[in-house]
């Protein structure tokens, strides 16, 4: 969930700040002294909650809620303000809601448990995983870039074992499949692995991989995937299932074939 928040008294946007990350651990919050600012960061991003105080100098909370409206449709505005009297000019802009200052606690969280437009399932880890069709992997919503195919197939077999620690010689065994498992095809494995964790750290998220002298993992608790979701009873994902699974690689068709008997069974 992605929230700004928007009153020209530090002070009170601080605090405000304070209390929204209480009631929100997990969404990304930005604040903004000026409207100006927050006019231009919705121009470029979506936004599912803004905050927005109405009794501002430059721009008042009601004129920025009908450019924030203009800007993005279903952005649920609720406004924050020490006066009641705006309260039906707030309405009639079909506002989600409305909070008297200072703020309690219990009443920020009943505005957010029934926002006017319901916001819809964000990851909120910063690397989501696809798994159905072909493997890919992004990083806020950019596709991590990975120098090697082996070491694309090496992170996608990890995903694919859901978090179970697996050995050098098991993944070599598994990239090389028409190969000889020799000390040779090892030390590639190595190399992969090397260049694998070079990326994940030059792109910040070298911590979805748990790693060992001797064992790798996925922390399947740091990626926002399809396949986990699915398993996991998401229906929306599972539903996102159309008969394809990692379709670049062969090994995959194992758990190829227990999604499928998974949608049967849902059905």
């Amino acid at each position: 969930m992605k929230i700004i928040a928007v009153d020209d008294e530090r002070l009170a946007l601080d605090n405000f700040v304070k209390l929204l990350k209480k009631v929100e651990s997990e969404a990304e919050i930005i604040s903004f002294i000026k409207p100006a600012d927050a006019m231009k960061y919705l121009s470029q991003n979506r936004v599912d909650i803004a905050f927005l105080d109405i009794e501002m100098g430059e721009l008042n909370g009601i004129a920025l809620a009908k450019k924030c409206k203009d800007l993005c449709p279903v952005v649920n505005i609720i406004f924050v303000t020490g006066y009641s009297r705006y309260m039906s000019d707030a309405f009639r802009l079909h506002v989600s809601g409305y909070l008297l200052k200072p703020v309690r606690e219990r009443d920020l969280r009943a505005e957010i448990d029934n926002l006017r437009f319901p916001v819809s399932h964000v990851p909120t880890k910063r690397v989501r995983v696809q798994t159905f069709g072909h493997f890919e992997v992004f990083v806020d919503g950019r596709p991590l870039n990975l120098p090697r195919a082996k070491s694309k197939e090496c992170l996608a077999y990890l995903i694919d074992r859901k978090g179970a620690r697996l050995t050098v010689a098991e993944i070599a065994s598994v990239l090389w499949e028409d190969k000889v498992n020799d000390i040779n095809t090892q030390n590639n494995a190595h190399q992969v692995i090397f260049t694998l964790m070079k990326a994940l750290k030059d792109a910040g998220i070298e911590d979805i991989v748990i790693k060992s002298r001797r064992e790798i993992a996925i922390d399947v608790s740091k990626v926002d995937c399809d396949y986990y979701a699915a398993i996991s009873g998401d229906m929306t994902q599972m539903n996102a299932f159309s008969g394809e699974y990692m379709t670049n690689y062969s090994w995959a068709e194992f758990t190829l074939g227990e999604l499928i008997s998974k949608t049967n069974h849902e059905k």
